[in-house]
């Protein structure tokens, strides 16, 4: 058997990662809706046609190699599948193992952007292709890993992925001295942070933020409300209702069901996230005004020397959003 890292040697690889960073955009219809499992995303083509595609369904079945075979029917027979996670392997008495309906469908070529290191499935999903004759191919897709961000982050390191989302004044005032924030960017970087709300299973604010403000923390975007994530605290009292309490960062491992979480601040919340190293990724918004004497954004992090800053943070994106701008960044980690 060969080496599940080693690609069939007639592998177009340009076009597998653009085939591949199509199935991972299907795979962003799934999230988090999918959870417990994670988002996949699955294209079926044959002679350069796309002939099905699905993605993991609220609640994490039917998964996404399952919606797509469903739909192409003997189609699939002969095609090339690309699918953003190694197809599972393990028995489950919610469905049978993708792996299994992959072998069944008779693909001659089945494509995987990012390993699982689900031990239940790792290695295994992609050796049970191989055994029943099918070319099974690992190539590496970072949009493919960029879809399952949540999903690796709870496998490799037993706590949600976390995105810092920061809204500020050209001079990183998050609301005036006296605490008054309201409206500090406008109506369409709003509406960008609601659809961005929407991705995530739990959202949290410490508890001055909540003492202070009373957020909704809600999703108010026509037709997706029912994506509203779960509300938390951080606050080592008692859980405020309707809400959840989080006594501190590094108590995010036992979020349970939570593979993706965006906190939202204050300042003293964003800097005790950031000075524990659990931030992945940060989102900040910009608007153009000027503040002067109000609260910033982050609070101390007790950094003593600015060498220790550099090398952390890569620029992903950014976009005009009205009048304010938007930034992303990723946590740049060597594992």
């Amino acid at each position: 058997m060969a080496d599940s890292l080693t690609p069939s040697p007639t592998a177009d690889h340009a076009s597998d990662r653009r085939w591949l960073a199509a199935a991972a955009r299907l795979a962003g219809r799934g999230r988090p809706l999918s959870r417990p499992n994670p988002a996949v995303g699955c294209v079926i083509v044959r002679d350069g046609v796309v002939v099905a595609r699905g993605w993991t369904q609220p609640g994490g079945r039917p998964h996404a190699e399952a919606m797509a075979l469903a739909a192409a029917g003997d189609a699939a027979r002969g095609s090339t599948i690309y699918v953003t996670l190694e197809p599972c392997a393990h028995v489950s008495a919610r469905g049978p193992a993708c792996a299994d309906l992959l072998v069944a469908a008779h693909p001659a070529r089945v494509v995987v952007g990012t390993l699982d290191p689900d031990p239940r499935t790792s290695g295994k999903g992609m050796a049970r292709l191989r055994d029943a004759g099918i070319a099974a191919d690992h190539v590496p897709s970072g949009e493919a890993e960029d879809s399952l961000a949540g999903y690796l982050m709870r496998q490799r390191a037993g706590r949600p992925h976390v995105t810092l989302k920061l809204a500020m004044s050209l001079d990183s005032c998050i609301a005036l001295a006296d605490g008054t924030s309201q409206w500090i960017t406008g109506p369409a970087a709003r509406a960008h942070v609601h659809a961005h709300r929407a991705q995530a299973d739990a959202i949290l604010v410490g508890g001055g933020t909540w003492r202070n403000d009373r957020p909704r923390l809600d999703v108010r975007l026509p037709g997706i409300e029912q994506r509203s994530p779960q509300r938390w605290i951080l606050t080592r009292g008692p859980a405020p209702e309707g809400a959840l309490a989080l006594p501190s960062p590094q108590d995010i491992a036992a979020m349970a069901g939570v593979q993706y979480l965006y906190v939202e601040g204050g300042a003293q919340t964003a800097a005790a996230f950031l000075s524990a190293d659990l931030v992945d990724r940060i989102e900040l918004y910009r608007a153009p005004i000027v503040v002067g004497d109000g609260l910033r954004a982050v609070g101390a992090l007790g950094l003593t020397d600015l060498a220790a800053a550099h090398g952390r943070w890569q620029f992903e994106e950014s976009c005009q959003l009205g009048s304010d701008s938007y930034t992303a960044y990723r946590r740049t980690r060597s594992s």
